[in-house]
């Protein structure tokens, strides 16, 4: 299974403040070189041979840093019109992906130890009953994230932290999904997670942990975490 990749380039990176202010956030740079590049070296490495990525923020600056790289394959969604959240730009560019299932990747996160999109393929492929399956991180090592974590995980199954204050995973910003249940949504802006809540409610939603270092770039402090943590 080589599934292609939507890795998500639309959004405005605000969170940055003036990092963000001349380029899109997936060309801020840590360690010497752009986040969207260490996005894709986890692409090459893991054998895999194209990716969409879906533009709107300074979206033409994403275009000619990319112009001349002769691997991942590269696709293109436009959506200069409107941001359509994780899962309405996903769905977008469903006829560009042109497979099932599909891998998404967000580039404001650097990760270390294994490379978590051959894990993910290996999990789907193992178990057919899975609709998507996320790589979490465990909230006591993500390190630059201040949000609350997101899910219990028992024996591979995730669950919402409902009215706990907090939970011991977070999303760690990658996964591999099967494409019916998203194909049939009405058009439109919308979250994956609605997506992901359903799946949870039938139980085809699945998680396995990522067993190495991963650091939440979202925020400007973010970025000497994760040269400290390439550099280890």
């Amino acid at each position: 299974m080589t599934p292609p990749v939507m890795i998500f380039c639309a959004g405005f990176g605000t969170r940055m403040g003036a990092l963000t202010a001349d380029r899109p956030k997936p060309l801020v740079e840590v360690a010497g070189r752009p986040l969207l590049d260490h996005a894709l070296d986890l692409v090459t490495e893991a054998g895999l041979t194209r990716a969409v990525l879906n533009l709107h923020y300074k979206g033409q600056m994403i275009r000619n840093h990319l112009a001349g790289r002769a691997a991942p394959t590269l696709g293109f969604s436009d959506e200069s019109g409107e941001i359509l959240e994780t899962g309405g730009g996903l769905q977008r560019a469903l006829p560009l992906l042109e497979a099932d299932p599909v891998m998404t990747l967000n580039p404001d996160t650097v990760w270390t130890g294994p490379n978590p999109l051959p894990r993910l393929i290996a999990a789907m492929e193992a178990d057919p009953a899975a609709e998507a399956v996320l790589m979490v991180v465990p909230r006591a090592r993500a390190a630059g994230h201040v949000a609350p974590g997101d899910f219990f995980v028992d024996d591979g199954l995730p669950r919402r932290r409902g009215d706990a204050p907090t939970a011991p995973f977070i999303y760690g910003g990658t996964q591999i999904l099967r494409t019916g249940r998203l194909a049939a949504m009405p058009p439109g802006a919308f979250s994956l997670n609605r997506l992901w809540d359903s799946m949870i409610a039938d139980g085809t939603l699945r998680a396995i942990t990522h067993e190495g270092g991963w650091v939440d770039v979202g925020r400007p402090e973010g970025i000497a975490l994760a040269e400290a943590e390439l550099a280890r």
